[in-house]
């Protein structure tokens, strides 16, 4: 939260969030070779990461219903990638060639969301308060 200096002559306040989130990268169970509790967290991870796809899938395409209760990520995000706010996507990729099919996935989601637009995010502002 910011506030003009009282010298200044403002009389608005700036309101904003900054989160920062990062994203697990999908795993190919067959390749991590994770088993009991690692097995199991990837194939949450995937799933979130899927459900985070159908609903940036959704909102580039307009579509009436985003898919935002089909995971706890979804959830958390939704006020990142409504209208009100700006959302900004880093990819880190491996240029190691075993990796290769991992980082074309990465590359390919990142283009995906770069796709979508979901609106312009809105400046809110607000009479600052006496106390500041």
């Amino acid at each position: 939260q910011l506030a003009c200096p009282l010298d200044l002559g403002c009389h608005s306040v700036t309101k904003g969030q900054l989160n920062l989130i990062d994203l697990a990268g999908s795993e190919r169970l067959a390749l991590s070779g994770a088993t009991g509790k690692a097995k199991e967290e990837t194939q949450h991870i995937n799933t979130s990461l899927f459900t985070l796809s159908k609903v940036i899938s959704a909102l580039a395409n307009k579509a009436s219903h985003v898919p935002y209760r089909d995971s706890a990520l979804t959830r958390l995000l939704q006020p990142c990638l409504g209208g009100d706010a700006k959302t900004l996507m880093f990819v880190n990729v491996s240029p190691l060639p075993e990796h290769f099919g991992e980082s074309v996935n990465s590359l390919r989601f990142a283009t995906q969301v770069n796709a979508c637009e979901v609106g312009t995010a809105k400046r809110k502002v607000g009479a600052a308060s006496s106390s500041q």
